[in-house]
Protein backbone atom coordinates (compact mmCIF):
# COMPACT_ATOMS: atom_id res chain seq x y z
CA UNK A 1 0.00 0.00 0.00
CA UNK A 2 1.41 3.43 -1.06
CA UNK A 3 0.82 5.32 2.24
CA UNK A 4 0.60 9.82 2.52
CA UNK A 5 2.98 11.16 4.65
CA UNK A 6 -0.39 12.20 6.90
CA UNK A 7 -0.83 8.30 7.01
CA UNK A 8 2.41 7.66 8.05
CA UNK A 9 2.82 10.35 10.44
CA UNK A 10 -0.15 8.83 11.60
CA UNK A 11 1.02 5.71 12.06
CA UNK A 12 4.24 6.67 14.52
CA UNK A 13 2.13 8.19 16.54
CA UNK A 14 -0.56 5.28 16.97
CA UNK A 15 2.13 2.97 17.14
CA UNK A 16 4.19 4.80 19.59
CA UNK A 17 7.07 4.26 16.84
CA UNK A 18 10.39 5.92 18.37
CA UNK A 19 12.97 4.77 15.75
CA UNK A 20 12.47 4.54 12.12
CA UNK A 21 15.40 2.32 9.86
CA UNK A 22 16.05 3.28 6.53
CA UNK A 23 17.44 0.23 4.45
CA UNK A 24 19.15 -0.44 1.02
CA UNK A 25 21.14 -2.88 -0.35
CA UNK A 26 24.71 -2.38 -1.94
CA UNK A 27 25.82 -3.80 -5.14
CA UNK A 28 26.64 -7.50 -3.39
CA UNK A 29 23.19 -7.47 -2.46
CA UNK A 30 23.91 -7.18 1.60
CA UNK A 31 20.97 -5.27 3.42
CA UNK A 32 22.06 -2.37 4.76
CA UNK A 33 20.58 0.97 7.33
CA UNK A 34 20.58 3.92 9.34
CA UNK A 35 18.48 4.67 12.00
CA UNK A 36 16.70 8.16 12.58
CA UNK A 37 14.15 9.56 14.83
CA UNK A 38 10.55 10.44 13.47
CA UNK A 39 11.25 13.99 13.83
CA UNK A 40 13.75 13.17 11.17
CA UNK A 41 11.01 11.73 8.44
CA UNK A 42 9.56 14.31 6.88
CA UNK A 43 13.00 15.41 6.03
CA UNK A 44 13.81 11.66 4.93
CA UNK A 45 10.67 11.95 2.39
CA UNK A 46 11.18 15.38 1.50
CA UNK A 47 15.22 15.39 1.16
CA UNK A 48 16.91 12.31 2.05
CA UNK A 49 18.99 11.46 4.53
CA UNK A 50 22.60 11.71 3.81
CA UNK A 51 24.99 8.34 3.38
CA UNK A 52 28.75 7.94 3.01
CA UNK A 53 28.45 6.35 -1.00
CA UNK A 54 32.51 6.30 -0.90
CA UNK A 55 32.09 3.63 1.98
CA UNK A 56 29.61 1.72 0.40
CA UNK A 57 31.14 -0.86 -2.08
CA UNK A 58 30.60 -0.23 -6.30
CA UNK A 59 29.17 3.44 -5.14
CA UNK A 60 30.83 6.42 -4.73
CA UNK A 61 33.81 7.74 -5.02
CA UNK A 62 35.58 9.49 -2.45
CA UNK A 63 35.40 13.45 -4.42
CA UNK A 64 31.94 12.63 -5.32
CA UNK A 65 30.86 10.27 -2.12
CA UNK A 66 26.97 11.68 -1.01
CA UNK A 67 24.03 10.15 -1.35
CA UNK A 68 20.65 10.28 -0.19
CA UNK A 69 18.10 7.45 1.09
CA UNK A 70 15.06 8.25 0.31
CA UNK A 71 11.67 6.22 1.94
CA UNK A 72 9.38 3.97 -0.39
CA UNK A 73 5.92 4.43 1.58
CA UNK A 74 4.99 1.56 -0.03
CA UNK A 75 7.77 -1.01 1.90
CA UNK A 76 6.17 0.58 5.42
CA UNK A 77 6.58 -1.81 7.45
CA UNK A 78 6.82 -2.46 11.80
CA UNK A 79 9.68 -4.51 13.05
CA UNK A 80 7.59 -7.44 15.08
CA UNK A 81 10.20 -8.09 17.14
CA UNK A 82 11.18 -4.99 18.90
CA UNK A 83 10.32 -3.62 22.40
CA UNK A 84 7.73 -1.15 23.23
CA UNK A 85 10.25 1.08 24.33
CA UNK A 86 12.33 0.51 21.42
CA UNK A 87 9.27 0.40 18.94
CA UNK A 88 10.97 0.37 15.28
CA UNK A 89 9.30 0.71 11.98
CA UNK A 90 11.33 -0.27 7.89
CA UNK A 91 11.02 1.58 4.84
CA UNK A 92 13.13 -0.11 2.19
CA UNK A 93 14.78 3.16 0.26
CA UNK A 94 15.50 4.22 -3.35
CA UNK A 95 19.09 6.08 -3.79
CA UNK A 96 20.00 9.49 -5.10
CA UNK A 97 22.38 12.00 -5.71
CA UNK A 98 21.93 15.80 -3.76
CA UNK A 99 20.12 17.27 -7.32
CA UNK A 100 17.17 13.81 -6.48
CA UNK A 101 17.79 12.52 -9.37
CA UNK A 102 18.13 8.46 -9.87
CA UNK A 103 21.38 6.81 -8.26
CA UNK A 104 22.50 4.59 -11.72
CA UNK A 105 24.55 1.98 -8.69
CA UNK A 106 21.45 1.53 -6.99
CA UNK A 107 20.23 -2.43 -7.57
CA UNK A 108 16.87 -1.21 -6.96
CA UNK A 109 16.64 1.24 -9.65
CA UNK A 110 17.69 -1.19 -12.07
CA UNK A 111 14.60 -3.62 -11.52
CA UNK A 112 12.42 -1.26 -11.67
CA UNK A 113 13.74 -0.38 -14.99
CA UNK A 114 13.81 -3.81 -15.60
CA UNK A 115 9.81 -3.78 -14.23
CA UNK A 116 8.61 -0.80 -16.85
CA UNK A 117 10.73 -2.35 -19.82
CA UNK A 118 8.50 -5.04 -19.40
CA UNK A 119 5.43 -3.48 -19.31
CA UNK A 120 5.47 -1.13 -21.84
CA UNK A 121 5.72 -4.61 -23.78
CA UNK A 122 2.73 -5.72 -21.91
CA UNK A 123 4.07 -7.72 -19.09
CA UNK A 124 3.77 -7.67 -15.56
CA UNK A 125 6.10 -10.32 -13.82
CA UNK A 126 4.93 -12.52 -10.96
CA UNK A 127 7.92 -13.73 -9.20
CA UNK A 128 7.83 -16.92 -5.88
CA UNK A 129 10.94 -17.46 -4.37
CA UNK A 130 12.01 -20.64 -2.55
CA UNK A 131 14.65 -20.26 -0.12
CA UNK A 132 16.71 -22.84 1.37
CA UNK A 133 18.84 -22.01 5.35
CA UNK A 134 21.04 -23.91 7.15
CA UNK A 135 20.58 -23.49 11.04
CA UNK A 136 23.89 -23.96 13.27
CA UNK A 137 24.73 -24.12 16.86
CA UNK A 138 26.66 -21.61 18.19
CA UNK A 139 29.85 -21.61 20.60
CA UNK A 140 30.71 -18.76 23.37
CA UNK A 141 28.51 -16.57 20.39
CA UNK A 142 30.03 -17.48 17.22
CA UNK A 143 28.83 -19.45 14.70
CA UNK A 144 29.72 -23.87 14.31
CA UNK A 145 29.35 -25.74 11.83
CA UNK A 146 27.39 -28.12 13.78
CA UNK A 147 23.68 -28.33 12.55
CA UNK A 148 21.09 -28.08 15.15
CA UNK A 149 19.43 -31.53 14.33
CA UNK A 150 20.32 -34.54 11.62
CA UNK A 151 16.61 -34.67 10.34
CA UNK A 152 15.66 -35.11 6.45
CA UNK A 153 13.31 -33.98 3.94
CA UNK A 154 10.41 -33.49 5.43
CA UNK A 155 10.82 -34.62 9.10
CA UNK A 156 8.86 -33.80 11.64
CA UNK A 157 9.62 -33.03 15.27
CA UNK A 158 11.85 -33.85 17.76
CA UNK A 159 13.85 -35.00 14.67
CA UNK A 160 12.96 -31.55 13.09
CA UNK A 161 14.28 -29.03 15.90
CA UNK A 162 13.70 -26.10 13.60
CA UNK A 163 9.76 -26.31 13.21
CA UNK A 164 8.72 -24.17 16.15
CA UNK A 165 11.74 -21.20 14.44
CA UNK A 166 10.16 -21.33 10.86
CA UNK A 167 6.90 -21.12 12.74
CA UNK A 168 8.12 -17.67 14.48
CA UNK A 169 9.84 -16.89 11.37
CA UNK A 170 6.07 -17.13 9.40
CA UNK A 171 4.24 -15.50 12.01
CA UNK A 172 6.80 -12.59 11.87
CA UNK A 173 6.65 -12.52 8.00
CA UNK A 174 2.50 -11.97 8.03
CA UNK A 175 3.05 -9.42 10.49
CA UNK A 176 5.42 -7.47 8.26
CA UNK A 177 2.39 -8.20 5.57
CA UNK A 178 4.87 -11.30 3.77
CA UNK A 179 3.18 -14.18 2.92
CA UNK A 180 4.89 -17.43 3.10
CA UNK A 181 2.59 -20.29 2.03
CA UNK A 182 4.79 -23.62 3.18
CA UNK A 183 7.76 -24.48 5.58
CA UNK A 184 9.63 -27.77 5.84
CA UNK A 185 12.99 -29.25 6.68
CA UNK A 186 15.24 -29.74 3.57
CA UNK A 187 17.16 -32.61 2.66
CA UNK A 188 20.17 -31.61 5.00
CA UNK A 189 20.85 -32.11 8.30
CA UNK A 190 19.85 -28.68 10.07
CA UNK A 191 18.59 -27.52 6.79
CA UNK A 192 14.92 -25.64 6.03
CA UNK A 193 13.17 -24.03 3.51
CA UNK A 194 10.29 -21.67 3.52
CA UNK A 195 8.29 -20.84 0.46
CA UNK A 196 6.96 -17.56 -0.74
CA UNK A 197 3.69 -16.43 -2.78
CA UNK A 198 3.60 -14.95 -5.55
CA UNK A 199 4.21 -10.92 -5.89
CA UNK A 200 5.48 -8.43 -8.14
CA UNK A 201 8.75 -8.47 -8.96
CA UNK A 202 9.87 -5.35 -7.18
CA UNK A 203 8.30 -6.86 -3.57
CA UNK A 204 9.61 -10.27 -4.47
CA UNK A 205 13.10 -8.84 -4.53
CA UNK A 206 12.27 -6.50 -1.39
CA UNK A 207 10.94 -9.19 0.31
CA UNK A 208 14.13 -11.63 0.14
CA UNK A 209 15.83 -9.29 1.79
CA UNK A 210 13.77 -8.64 4.79
CA UNK A 211 13.13 -12.60 4.92
CA UNK A 212 16.96 -13.37 5.24
CA UNK A 213 17.26 -10.74 7.69
CA UNK A 214 14.04 -11.72 9.77
CA UNK A 215 15.80 -15.65 9.47
CA UNK A 216 18.78 -14.46 11.19
CA UNK A 217 17.21 -12.62 13.63
CA UNK A 218 15.00 -14.65 15.19
CA UNK A 219 17.74 -17.67 14.96
CA UNK A 220 20.16 -15.71 16.54
CA UNK A 221 17.81 -15.12 19.55
CA UNK A 222 17.21 -19.04 19.92
CA UNK A 223 21.41 -18.90 20.18
CA UNK A 224 21.86 -20.60 16.98
CA UNK A 225 23.01 -19.57 13.65
CA UNK A 226 21.06 -19.02 10.14
CA UNK A 227 23.23 -19.66 7.60
CA UNK A 228 22.37 -18.99 3.61
CA UNK A 229 25.96 -20.00 2.32
CA UNK A 230 25.35 -21.75 -1.01
CA UNK A 231 27.33 -25.05 0.11
CA UNK A 232 27.93 -24.96 3.69
CA UNK A 233 28.32 -28.39 4.48
CA UNK A 234 30.55 -30.78 1.66
CA UNK A 235 28.42 -33.61 2.23
CA UNK A 236 25.44 -32.05 2.60
CA UNK A 237 22.53 -30.67 0.13
CA UNK A 238 23.38 -26.77 -0.42
CA UNK A 239 21.10 -24.31 -0.29
CA UNK A 240 19.28 -22.90 -3.79
CA UNK A 241 16.89 -20.40 -4.40
CA UNK A 242 14.54 -21.32 -6.74
CA UNK A 243 12.79 -18.46 -8.54
CA UNK A 244 9.28 -19.23 -9.67
CA UNK A 245 8.13 -16.29 -12.49
CA UNK A 246 4.90 -15.90 -14.13
CA UNK A 247 3.93 -13.75 -17.33
CA UNK A 248 0.64 -11.69 -17.00
CA UNK A 249 -0.99 -10.06 -19.89
CA UNK A 250 -3.91 -7.68 -20.11
CA UNK A 251 -4.86 -9.44 -16.22
CA UNK A 252 -4.41 -13.09 -17.08
CA UNK A 253 -1.92 -15.48 -16.37
CA UNK A 254 -0.13 -16.56 -19.74
CA UNK A 255 2.69 -19.02 -18.47
CA UNK A 256 1.56 -21.93 -20.30
CA UNK A 257 4.61 -23.80 -21.85
CA UNK A 258 1.96 -27.05 -22.77
CA UNK A 259 1.12 -29.03 -26.34
CA UNK A 260 -1.89 -26.83 -27.17
CA UNK A 261 -0.98 -23.39 -25.56
CA UNK A 262 -2.52 -20.31 -27.53
CA UNK A 263 0.92 -18.23 -27.56
CA UNK A 264 4.62 -18.43 -27.43
CA UNK A 265 5.02 -15.88 -25.32
CA UNK A 266 5.99 -18.69 -22.19
CA UNK A 267 7.88 -20.77 -24.42
CA UNK A 268 10.47 -18.03 -26.07
CA UNK A 269 10.68 -16.15 -22.51
CA UNK A 270 12.05 -19.62 -21.29
CA UNK A 271 14.00 -19.92 -24.25
CA UNK A 272 15.69 -16.19 -23.95
CA UNK A 273 16.62 -17.51 -20.39
CA UNK A 274 18.16 -20.54 -21.59
CA UNK A 275 19.54 -19.25 -24.48
CA UNK A 276 21.47 -16.03 -22.42
CA UNK A 277 22.26 -18.82 -19.39
CA UNK A 278 25.64 -18.67 -19.60
CA UNK A 279 26.10 -14.63 -19.31
CA UNK A 280 23.17 -14.77 -16.46
CA UNK A 281 25.62 -17.87 -14.17
CA UNK A 282 27.78 -14.70 -12.56
CA UNK A 283 24.58 -12.91 -11.13
CA UNK A 284 22.61 -15.87 -10.00
CA UNK A 285 25.83 -17.95 -8.63
CA UNK A 286 28.19 -14.73 -7.20
CA UNK A 287 30.63 -16.89 -4.93
CA UNK A 288 33.28 -19.35 -5.24
CA UNK A 289 31.32 -21.52 -3.25
CA UNK A 290 28.30 -21.37 -5.38
CA UNK A 291 29.86 -23.80 -8.03
CA UNK A 292 30.65 -26.75 -5.34
CA UNK A 293 26.73 -26.76 -5.14
CA UNK A 294 25.80 -26.66 -8.37
CA UNK A 295 24.97 -30.56 -10.04
CA UNK A 296 24.41 -32.49 -6.47
CA UNK A 297 21.29 -32.77 -4.59
CA UNK A 298 19.01 -31.70 -6.99
CA UNK A 299 20.57 -28.77 -8.03
CA UNK A 300 21.54 -28.73 -12.37
CA UNK A 301 24.69 -29.47 -13.51
CA UNK A 302 23.77 -28.11 -17.50
CA UNK A 303 21.46 -25.80 -19.37
CA UNK A 304 18.12 -27.75 -20.13
CA UNK A 305 14.16 -27.37 -18.87
CA UNK A 306 11.38 -29.68 -18.03
CA UNK A 307 8.01 -30.05 -17.45
CA UNK A 308 8.85 -31.88 -14.25
CA UNK A 309 12.54 -33.09 -14.02
CA UNK A 310 14.21 -31.94 -11.20
CA UNK A 311 17.13 -31.83 -12.54
CA UNK A 312 17.01 -29.43 -15.07
CA UNK A 313 18.21 -25.67 -15.20
CA UNK A 314 14.12 -24.58 -15.74
CA UNK A 315 11.49 -26.75 -14.46
CA UNK A 316 7.59 -26.42 -15.29
CA UNK A 317 6.25 -27.33 -12.35
CA UNK A 318 2.73 -29.61 -13.05
CA UNK A 319 0.12 -26.70 -12.12
CA UNK A 320 -2.45 -24.74 -14.19
CA UNK A 321 -4.31 -21.51 -14.53
CA UNK A 322 -2.26 -19.17 -12.31
CA UNK A 323 -0.17 -21.27 -10.63
CA UNK A 324 1.70 -21.29 -14.26
CA UNK A 325 4.88 -20.79 -14.22
CA UNK A 326 8.37 -21.42 -14.50
CA UNK A 327 10.94 -22.47 -11.97
CA UNK A 328 14.48 -21.16 -12.31
CA UNK A 329 16.58 -23.62 -10.64
CA UNK A 330 19.90 -22.31 -10.42
CA UNK A 331 20.53 -19.65 -8.34
CA UNK A 332 21.24 -19.35 -4.49
CA UNK A 333 20.64 -17.35 -1.77
CA UNK A 334 23.82 -15.35 -1.86
CA UNK A 335 22.53 -12.98 -5.21
CA UNK A 336 21.70 -9.51 -5.24
CA UNK A 337 17.81 -10.40 -5.83
CA UNK A 338 17.62 -7.20 -7.86
CA UNK A 339 20.26 -7.97 -10.40
CA UNK A 340 19.11 -11.82 -10.36
CA UNK A 341 15.19 -11.12 -11.09
CA UNK A 342 16.31 -8.07 -13.20
CA UNK A 343 19.24 -10.94 -15.25
CA UNK A 344 15.91 -13.17 -15.56
CA UNK A 345 13.58 -11.05 -17.07
CA UNK A 346 15.80 -9.14 -19.51
CA UNK A 347 16.47 -12.27 -20.62
CA UNK A 348 13.13 -13.66 -20.98
CA UNK A 349 11.78 -10.78 -22.61
CA UNK A 350 14.69 -10.67 -25.17
CA UNK A 351 13.34 -14.09 -25.81
CA UNK A 352 10.02 -12.60 -26.56
CA UNK A 353 11.11 -10.46 -28.86
CA UNK A 354 13.24 -12.39 -30.71
CA UNK A 355 11.01 -15.01 -31.29
CA UNK A 356 13.46 -17.52 -29.45
CA UNK A 357 12.59 -21.18 -30.06
CA UNK A 358 12.26 -23.74 -27.38
CA UNK A 359 14.77 -26.24 -27.82
CA UNK A 360 13.55 -29.73 -27.48
CA UNK A 361 12.31 -30.92 -23.67
CA UNK A 362 14.66 -33.02 -21.46
CA UNK A 363 13.11 -36.10 -19.77
CA UNK A 364 15.73 -37.31 -18.84
CA UNK A 365 18.21 -37.62 -15.73
CA UNK A 366 20.22 -35.20 -16.36
CA UNK A 367 22.75 -36.09 -13.53
CA UNK A 368 23.87 -39.01 -15.61
CA UNK A 369 27.50 -38.79 -17.85
CA UNK A 370 25.63 -39.64 -21.11
CA UNK A 371 22.63 -37.30 -20.68
CA UNK A 372 24.69 -34.50 -19.32
CA UNK A 373 27.09 -34.47 -22.58
CA UNK A 374 24.18 -34.14 -25.01
CA UNK A 375 23.13 -30.63 -23.11
CA UNK A 376 25.54 -27.40 -23.13
CA UNK A 377 26.78 -27.00 -19.56
CA UNK A 378 26.78 -23.64 -17.75
CA UNK A 379 30.46 -21.67 -16.27
CA UNK A 380 32.23 -24.58 -13.67
CA UNK A 381 33.87 -21.58 -11.68
CA UNK A 382 33.03 -18.19 -11.07
CA UNK A 383 35.95 -16.84 -12.76
CA UNK A 384 34.96 -18.37 -15.74
CA UNK A 385 31.52 -17.09 -15.31
CA UNK A 386 32.53 -13.37 -14.98
CA UNK A 387 34.44 -13.32 -18.10
CA UNK A 388 31.49 -14.24 -19.97
CA UNK A 389 29.05 -11.60 -18.08
CA UNK A 390 31.55 -9.43 -18.85
CA UNK A 391 31.13 -9.73 -22.72
CA UNK A 392 27.39 -9.49 -22.57
CA UNK A 393 25.49 -7.61 -24.57
CA UNK A 394 22.37 -7.92 -22.44
CA UNK A 395 23.57 -7.25 -19.02
CA UNK A 396 25.16 -4.30 -20.01
CA UNK A 397 22.31 -2.64 -21.30
CA UNK A 398 20.07 -3.98 -18.24
CA UNK A 399 22.70 -2.63 -15.23
CA UNK A 400 24.58 -0.68 -17.69
CA UNK A 401 28.04 -0.99 -18.82
CA UNK A 402 29.66 0.88 -15.69
CA UNK A 403 27.31 -0.93 -12.95
CA UNK A 404 28.19 -4.52 -14.73
CA UNK A 405 31.71 -3.71 -14.67
CA UNK A 406 31.13 -2.39 -10.58
CA UNK A 407 29.84 -5.29 -9.89
CA UNK A 408 31.68 -8.03 -11.81
CA UNK A 409 35.29 -6.34 -10.30
CA UNK A 410 33.69 -6.98 -6.53
CA UNK A 411 32.89 -10.32 -7.34
CA UNK A 412 36.00 -10.60 -9.00
CA UNK A 413 37.87 -9.54 -5.73
CA UNK A 414 35.79 -11.43 -3.15
CA UNK A 415 36.55 -14.64 -5.20
CA UNK A 416 40.09 -14.09 -4.72
CA UNK A 417 40.21 -12.66 -1.24
CA UNK A 418 37.62 -14.61 0.20
CA UNK A 419 37.79 -17.97 2.64
CA UNK A 420 34.40 -20.30 3.06
CA UNK A 421 34.83 -19.43 6.33
CA UNK A 422 34.47 -15.69 5.91
CA UNK A 423 31.31 -16.65 3.36
CA UNK A 424 30.30 -18.58 6.11
CA UNK A 425 30.24 -15.54 9.12
CA UNK A 426 28.61 -13.29 6.05
CA UNK A 427 26.22 -15.18 5.02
Amino acid sequence: MNFTMKEIVKFVCDNDVRFIRLAFADLRGTFKSITILPTELERAFDKGISIDGSAVDGFSEVANSDLFLRPDPATLTLLPWTSSEQREIRFICDIVRPDGTEYESDPRKILKSTIDKAFKLGYVVKIGAESEFYLFKTENGKPTKEPIDNGAYLDMAPTDKGEELRHEICLCLQEMDMFPETSHHEQGAGQNEIDFRYSDALSAADNFLSFKSVVKTLAARKGWYASFMPKPLVNEAGNGLHVNLSLVKNGENIFDVGENCSTDDAKCFVAGVLEHAEELTAILNTTNNSYERLGYFEAPKVISWSRNNRSAYIRIPSSSADGNRMELRVADAAVNPYLAVSAIIAAGLDGIQNKTKLAAECRENLYLKEVCDKYKPFPKKLSDAILISQKSKLLAETFGADVLNKYLNILTYDAKRATDDLLFRRL
